[in-house]
Formats: C-alpha cells, structure tokens, sequence
C-alpha cells in the first residue's frame, strides 16, 4: 500500500499531496560540516516519503507505515525539545523550529514510509526532516529556499531531537539533482553541482551496509565535535575551515593535546582531499579518486578514531579484490562504507566483501550500487 492510500485508510480522507525526500552517501569530506569546511555528498534513490495535509486546530498526528504503533498525537504549543527520542521526534522537530521561526504552521497530519537503511549513516532521519519540511512549506506557502528548508530541518535535529549533527546530509536531501555530486561550502551554504555520472565512465559506487548500528546521540560524535572546537580556540580561529593545509604541520606542533591534534589533523587534511576530489571530478579523471577515498579511510580510522572491524574488512578486502578505492562514510563506530570499482568487477569485489564477513562470523553486509538521484521533491 502506498502512503497515500495509508493516509486515506488512516485519517479517513485523502491527503492534500505527497512529497519525497531522499537519504545521502558522502563521497569525501567527513567531519568536515562542523568545522565549516567542505563535503560532497550526493542523494540515493532510497527516499522517505510523506503523505500530508494541513490542520488548523493545533494538532499534530504522525503515523509511520514502517514502525509498528499507534498515530502518534501532539499539539505544536506542547512542542518542548529533548522530550522524545522517537522517530517521531524528527518530523516534530521540524514543525515546532518552523514555528519557532515565526511561520504560521497550525498542525498537520503526516504519514511516512521510507525506504532509506535506519542505522546506516546514510541519513535516514535527515530525509524524514527534510520530507516534513518541504510539504509544510510547500502547503504553507512559506516560500523557503531549499538551502533555508535544510538549516531548518538540520536545527530541528539539533536543538529539538539532541544530535549536533552539520548541515551536510540535510542539504543533500534537499538540493541534491540526478547525476551529480554536491560540492558544499559548509560556511556559507555556497553549492556546486558536480557531474558524477559513474555508469557512463564504466564504474560503480557500492554501498556497503555493515548493519553494524551507530547511534550518534551517544556522545562519541559531540566528544569529536568538541574536540575540533577545543583545537580551533587553541590555534586562534573560529573554525578548523580556517586552517590552510599548508599550515598544517605548523597548526599541529601548537597543539599539545595529542587527542586534538589528532583531530585536526583529519579535518584539515579531509578538507584537502575534497578539494583534490573536485580538481579529478572537474578533469574527467573518475578513477583517480579512488586512491582518495582509501587516503580518507586510513584518517577516519587513525585519527579520528571512528572506524569499526566491520568498516575496515569492508575497506581492505574491497581494495585486496581489484577496487579502485573505499572508505566507511557518515558518522562512524558502524554504518556503512563506499567502494568505487570498475563495473565489470562489481560483482567479483561484492562476492569478497560477503565471504570475508562470512569468515569473519560477521553479519551478512547489504550491498548496493549508489546511483546519484534526485533530491527533496514533490509526487503530487
């Protein structure tokens, strides 16, 4: 049953549209949002997907088609931040920092399927936030840009549901097109669409979902957040972004905690490596990535110390068996990671990746091809 008949069965009339928004993989940049630097994710074709229409008596009732239980029933002036740790936290969010930036948002009824990996790092509740946004702005007439719809939904994550997540996996849901990357400027919102037609050039992206569970409100990922904040204040600047790398070397040898520096390190190099990763793209040498993505890998493993074994088998058995380059993606200690190969070898780097997990005694990976789709949009 599709969202739109669910809503009909559940509500008891027909929703007033539908809209989708979609999940993320990062291809390069990781860490690097917070810091006001630089990522390039692109939106998957797996999207959340929502069925709404406007209220005008306060009431806010949400229903999931994927989670087992009741409608969910809230009234937006008894919204209060950090009260529900629930999927239906994300899309609450939304609304209650909509009307917290004075839009006259009076209810809604929602109903939500999705089809982006939970628990992936593939940001499953950043396309939740997005889906709310866009509908409620779209039946609203809010008249928000795609870039303020993302700030918004990315508040919503962190003030009302309690993760300190950056802008990136929002803005990616929410202007991402088919068949290109998105080059972010995370300072000012500044965007750049990147052709990233992988089928063309015989290669494929697989997504490798470890189905090891992260969850980032544990506090590992504010203890990075507030690492890197500790080295900027420590090295004189507002954020990591501001450090060249060629200053690098320099910036490290002013550091005197050896977490920090470590820290740094990743941010400033990751930051490089995007602009490295823009330079290939832009000279049509697609493969010479690879060696990138590895690069990154060994730095969120060693340095930011987010890896996992799973991750890592991921990364060495899929460069062991013929690809071009891998590296785990999102927010670490789990998910997923990214492997580029040439088409012809997908199949051959898959099958090594599941029978090393087998020996491994690890859980059986899901593995797909990572197709740059489009991002946040209305079905009808």
């Amino acid at each position: 049953m599709g969202v739109r008949e669910g809503f009909t069965q559940l509500y008891g009339t027909a929703p007033e549209g539908v809209w989708a928004a979609p999940g993320r993989v990062n291809l390069i940049g990781e860490y690097t949002d917070f810091n006001e630097g630089f990522v390039m994710p692109f939106a998957l074709p797996h999207t959340a997907v929502a069925a709404v229409s406007r209220r005008t008596d306060g009431v806010l009732r949400l229903h999931s088609a994927d989670i087992e239980g009741p409608v969910v029933e809230l009234h937006v002036d008894e919204l209060r931040p950090r009260t529900d740790t629930g999927w239906a936290a994300y899309p609450a969010g939304v609304v209650w920092v909509l009307r917290a930036a004075g839009h006259p948002v009076t209810g809604a009824d929602l109903h939500l399927s999705s089809t982006v990996p939970t628990g992936a790092g593939l940001s499953s509740s950043a396309a939740l936030e997005v889906v709310t946004a866009l509908a409620l702005d779209d039946l609203y007439g809010l008249g928000l840009t795609r870039p303020e719809l993302a700030e918004l939904a990315q508040r919503a994550e962190n003030d009302f549901v309690g993760v300190p997540c950056g802008v990136m996996d929002q803005m990616a849901s929410a202007c991402s097109t088919q068949g290109h990357a998105l080059h972010l400027d995370c300072r000012d919102l500044s965007l750049r669409q990147i052709p990233f037609d992988l089928a063309a050039q015989g290669l494929a992206l697989l997504v490798v979902d470890t189905r090891v569970k992260h969850a980032l409100g544990d506090g590992a990922y504010a203890e990075r957040r507030e690492g890197c904040e500790e080295g900027a204040r420590q090295l004189g600047v507002s954020h990591l972004r501001d450090i060249a790398y060629e200053d690098l070397q320099d910036a490290l040898t002013r550091l005197s905690d050896e977490r920090v520096r470590r820290y740094v390190r990743h941010v400033v190099s990751d930051d490089h490596r995007v602009d490295r990763v823009v330079a290939l793209l832009d000279a049509g040498e697609v493969r010479a990535i690879g060696p990138l993505l590895t690069e990154g890998h060994l730095s969120l493993r060693d340095d930011l110390r987010i890896s996992c074994p799973e991750l890592d088998l991921v990364v060495d058995t899929a460069n062991a068996s013929g690809a071009l380059g891998a590296r785990m993606t999102g927010g670490g200690f789990g998910g997923s990671a990214i492997v580029l190969a040439e088409a012809a070898d997908a199949d051959t780097v898959t099958k090594a990746i599941e029978e090393a997990f087998g020996a491994a005694g690890f859980t059986a990976p899901r593995v797909f091809p990572a197709v740059p789709s489009a991002g946040a949009r209305r079905l009808g």
